[in-house]
């Protein structure tokens, strides 16, 4: 028998598609929205949002039998809070530019909706290992389409990825450049991001409606 069985090799990857936390459930669109323009933010950000939402599904899960039901809430906001100021505090160590250009929204982390809908939903009825599996899986669901979207928005917006000059230098006009391209700066603007994961959703939800009628 392998380390993972069916349902739990579901936890992992069915948040990836069929059940994506941002384009079938449509959790967490504030930071795919805010913080997209460049696609190292992106992967921050979801790399952030992974290690809280796998720990504390984990921590949760751990404490689910001790937790009174009343005070059930603020005790995954403590959960969160502190898994959150962890990796705020790392990001200004060892990356502070970076964690400038996120600022508020890795706070607001807290308030992630994709965070506390599973703490409220999985590990508060599961247990740790399958807690934590829920949470990788809808964590990298979230980033996945957090990168897509940073990806497209900092390449056609700035023709860069990760800082470098992927498209030619605008200013030398060489590579598009050299033939007339622009760099669409309207690309940049949040209401270009909410445009993309609109796309990204209706092709996700376009491609699960045929598998239904297909089945």
């Amino acid at each position: 028998m392998g380390l993972l069985s069916k349902k739990d090799t579901l936890l992992l990857t069915d948040p990836l598609a069929d059940n994506n936390p941002i384009t079938i459930q449509v959790l967490g669109i504030c930071s795919a929205l805010a913080i997209t323009a460049e696609l190292k933010a992106s992967i921050v950000m979801a790399i952030s949002v992974m290690f809280v939402l796998g720990l504390g599904n984990v921590v949760i899960s751990l404490m689910r039998n001790i937790i009174p039901s009343k005070i059930r809430i603020i005790v995954q906001l403590i959960v969160v809070a502190t898994l959150v100021i962890i990796v705020d505090l790392v990001l200004k160590a060892f990356a502070y530019e970076l964690s400038k250009t996120l600022s508020v929204f890795v706070g607001l982390i807290i308030t992630n909706c994709i965070i506390m809908g599973r703490f409220e939903a999985f590990a508060l009825g599961n247990g740790p290992w399958r807690s934590f599996l829920d949470g990788i899986g809808n964590a990298v669901g979230y980033g996945v389409i957090l990168i897509a979207v940073g990806f497209f928005r900092e390449l056609l917006g700035s023709g860069t990825l990760l800082g470098f000059k992927v498209l030619g230098d605008p200013i030398e006009k060489t590579g598009l450049y050299a033939i007339g391209y622009e760099n669409n700066g309207f690309m940049l603007l949040s209401p270009m991001a909410l445009i993309v994961v609109g796309i990204i959703i209706w092709i996700q939800r376009t491609k699960n409606t045929a598998l239904i009628e297909e089945n």
